[in-house]
């Protein structure tokens, strides 16, 4: 079946309409892409039109994710508000054995069906898929792209970890946005991306967050990992992260570019465990470094401040040995389980696992991992939530409060035994 291309002159005349996912972080590649002359506009429309849209265009025993990005598309196409000969959709690909990689001839297909077939998607992949209806850009823009990601992480991470003991309400979403705002407008005029400034920027951003008058006082302290889409979209977890907020929790949910790296990482472990070149390994390890020294700045931003800052990827690897292979990579792979072995480790003992409809791997190495963790670490308090079109945000929300029922009396626990300890 012949379909639209997305073509380089489509640059100056097509809005491009992008699913949210992770929204601090998509913010700002949005504003990497703007610098190039890309129109581009971040989706927020939620409800449940958007799932019932995606089960209406799409097979139902197609994984969730997919229903609700597709959904979010055509529901969006359907308002009338865009002029559908000038507007294109975009879809990232893995470019791995997820299903995801094949999301945009899903999506072709619904459109068809929908009576928007003129609308060209196009591909924003690392893997060479697409070549022909793909996002293009210079090296500059795949810097600007990186350290978008990071900045996002960076900023979700210091906000995750400052309101919930902000003593003004508010405080730590203001200045989230103040950042986001400053770095959109560096980025889309080609400032802010390079080594150095990167250096000079992520200690201020950090240095920022630590002055917001606080009261720390012992809280319960949760991890949310997952399968990718589930676990940073408010639409697909349905605001997962607000409602635990709610629940007088600190959240801390690992950031995007871990999942960056191990994509590249896992392009070297290919090659190396099934067969490959040499240059493959060698260029992923040399990826992997450059992504490594933005790291580096971001950990050291947070320690500096008084945050608590992720274990480095080349460290984090090592979370998931003795239970699960680095050559298991379909989809989330090996880094789901070594995310809940960090988490557990650092303090984050409460864990909700976002496992949606459909998503084999994440079952796999997400909830087939649980016990395996919990033989290891016994204190592990992980509850695996299912995410599909028939679960009801109430009964989500209620396995999750039984959970932190029990953080809440361990806690308490904790607290009591520390005020009993004699003072010397």
């Amino acid at each position: 079946m012949s379909y639209p291309k997305f073509t380089p002159e489509m640059k100056k005349t097509h809005r491009i309409l992008v699913p949210s996912m992770a929204p601090i972080q998509f913010q700002l590649v949005l504003a990497a892409m703007e610098e190039q002359g890309y129109m581009v506009e971040l989706l927020g429309n939620c409800g449940s039109q958007v799932s019932e849209l995606g089960l209406k265009y799409v097979h139902n025993d197609t994984c969730y994710p997919a229903l609700l990005v597709i959904g979010q598309f055509i529901d969006a196409l359907q308002t009338g508000a865009y002029d559908l000969d000038h507007t294109a959709l975009l879809l990232t690909q893995t470019g791995g054995g997820c299903r995801a990689s094949n999301y945009i001839h899903l999506l072709r297909k619904a459109l068809e069906n929908a009576g928007f077939g003129q609308v060209p998607v196009a591909s924003l992949n690392f893997s060479g898929l697409e070549k022909d209806s793909g996002i293009s850009g210079n090296i500059d823009f795949w810097r600007k792209f990186l350290a978008a990601v990071y900045y996002g992480d960076l900023l979700a991470t210091l906000r995750a970890q400052t309101k919930p003991y902000e003593l003004q309400a508010g405080d730590a979403d203001r200045l989230l946005n103040q950042w986001t705002e400053t770095l959109q407008h560096q980025l889309r005029h080609n400032v802010g991306f390079k080594a150095r400034e990167v250096k000079r920027v992520m200690p201020k951003i950090a240095h920022d967050f630590a002055l917001i008058p606080k009261k720390v006082t012992p809280k319960v302290k949760v991890g949310v990992v997952g399968e990718i889409y589930v676990k940073y979209s408010p639409l697909g977890n349905n605001d997962l992260e607000k409602f635990l907020e709610s629940q007088d929790c600190e959240v801390n949910l690992p950031g995007l570019m871990g999942f960056g790296q191990y994509a590249v990482y896992n392009i070297g472990k290919t090659a190396e465990l099934y067969g490959g070149s040499l240059l493959t390994q060698y260029g992923a390890k040399v990826v992997l470094w450059y992504l490594e020294s933005t790291e580096k700045v971001l950990i050291q931003s947070l320690k500096d401040n008084g945050y608590h800052a992720p274990l480095p990827f080349s460290k984090l690897q090592e979370c998931c040995e003795g239970i699960i292979s680095r050559g298991n990579k379909m989809g989330e792979g090996w880094l789901l389980t070594a995310e809940m072995v960090e988490l557990v480790q650092h303090g984050y003992e409460n864990i909700v696992c976002a496992q949606p409809f459909g998503c084999l791997p994440n079952h796999i190495c997400g909830k087939g991992m649980i016990n395996s963790i919990r033989a290891l670490y016994p204190h592990a308090n992980i509850t695996p939530i299912d995410y599909d079109p028939s679960a009801t945000r109430v009964n989500q929300e209620n396995r999750i409060k039984l959970m932190l029922a029990v953080a809440k009396e361990r806690l308490e626990q904790q607290v009591h035994s520390e005020e009993a300890l004699p003072v010397h």
